[in-house]
């Protein structure tokens, strides 16, 4: 975790920058979407914006309007919020946090998800949910949307559990798995072009619900070492039987694959592009616990979150079932960049 003075550095640094360029900005910039008394503010995303168990639930536990989408306070857009709320830009910001576990790309804007969290589950399950850009009801007043979404469109949770699977064989590979994928299964480059695919769509859907707003992309952090070597094949607190060459190619061929995707469809699109995986380097999920902004397929999470899910049991080694998420730490330094990122937007606003 960021060390605290080099937190109010990074703080002071962003407001300081925000404050000296809206000074030097004429009152005329002020853009359709920042006439009104305060900004809004919508966060899309997957899990790794919901937070999941990185902090208390959101709604609470108990609460009848829970939806199953698993955000927490410990999540990104609730840190950048308060910090926001504490430095403020001249008018209150307003988030509208529709983010929701297990999302994939079309849930954004043209397809309604139903939910699957493990918590409080209602016995017949989570009611549907409709698209994100709804739920948030973006429109030409909203200022800033940020977007985190992507990887279960691959999905690369599958993929990790099939690396998972095929690291208990002698000779399993799932590089050659989704390489020369059997009959049924789209290889890594197809798999690769349909997320590209989508994700257009999805924005040109987002630009035209919320014409007027700046729109931010969030790539994915370092969950993998630079080293496949430096995980621990008998650490279920890691990636447990996943094969040292298949971590390599997950690194290089999908995860960066996919990162490089949503930041030159971003650049496309005029938008901007967090890149957080940079400064997670030597965070990753193989790391020792004081220095992982990302648990392992088991990790520390609160006693809400359950050790078991599907054929994964953490709770032999006293651990969450909390499949290669980031914690509390992780969410921080994402929210170190949003922030930046949001409070650069808003400047012409």
């Amino acid at each position: 975790m960021r060390h605290p003075v080099s937190r109010l550095r990074f703080r002071a640094l962003t407001v300081g920058l925000a404050l000296t360029a809206s000074a030097l900005l004429p009152s005329s910039s002020a853009g359709a979407a920042g006439a009104a008394d305060q900004y809004e503010w919508a966060a899309l995303g997957d899990s790794y914006t919901a937070g999941v168990f990185a902090g208390d639930p959101l709604p609470a536990l108990g609460d009848a309007s829970r939806d199953g989408c698993d955000r927490t306070s410990g999540a990104y857009p609730g840190l950048v919020q308060k910090e926001l709320d504490e430095f403020p830009l001249g008018k209150d910001v307003h988030l509208a946090n529709v983010s929701c576990g297990g999302a994939v790309i079309t849930d954004i804007g043209t397809t309604k998800q139903t939910p699957i969290s493990p918590v409080e589950m209602p016995e017949a399950g989570w009611a549907t949910v409709d698209t994100q850009i709804k739920r948030a009801g973006l429109n030409d007043q909203t200022d800033v949307v940020t977007i985190g979404v992507g990887g279960n469109s691959l999905p690369f949770g599958g993929m990790l559990l099939k690396c998972l699977e095929e690291g208990a064989k002698v000779s399993g590979s799932c590089r050659e798995h989704y390489t020369n994928p059997p009959e049924g299964e789209e290889s890594i480059e197809h798999k690769l072009a349909r997320v590209q695919e989508e994700y257009i769509l999805m924005l040109a859907e987002v630009h035209k619900a919320a014409p007027n707003a700046k729109v931010i992309t969030v790539g994915y952090p370092a969950v993998l070492p630079e080293d496949g070597s430096a995980c621990n094949r008998l650490a279920l607190t890691e990636l447990s039987l996943i094969k040292h060459a298949d971590v390599d190619w997950l690194r290089d061929d999908v995860l960066k694959q996919l990162n490089s995707k949503i930041e030159l469809i971003a650049k496309f699109f005029g938008d901007q592009y967090v890149d957080v995986y940079s400064s997670s380097v030597g965070h990753d999920a193989c790391q020792p616990a004081g220095e992982k902004w990302v648990q392992g397929l088991c990790g520390d999470a609160g006693a809400y979150w359950p050790a078991a899910i599907g054929k994964l049991n953490c709770g032999v080694v006293g651990k969450r079932a909390t499949l290669v998420h980031p914690n509390a730490a992780g969410h921080e330094n994402v929210a170190n960049h949003v922030e930046r990122a949001i409070r650069i937007a808003l400047l012409d606003r």
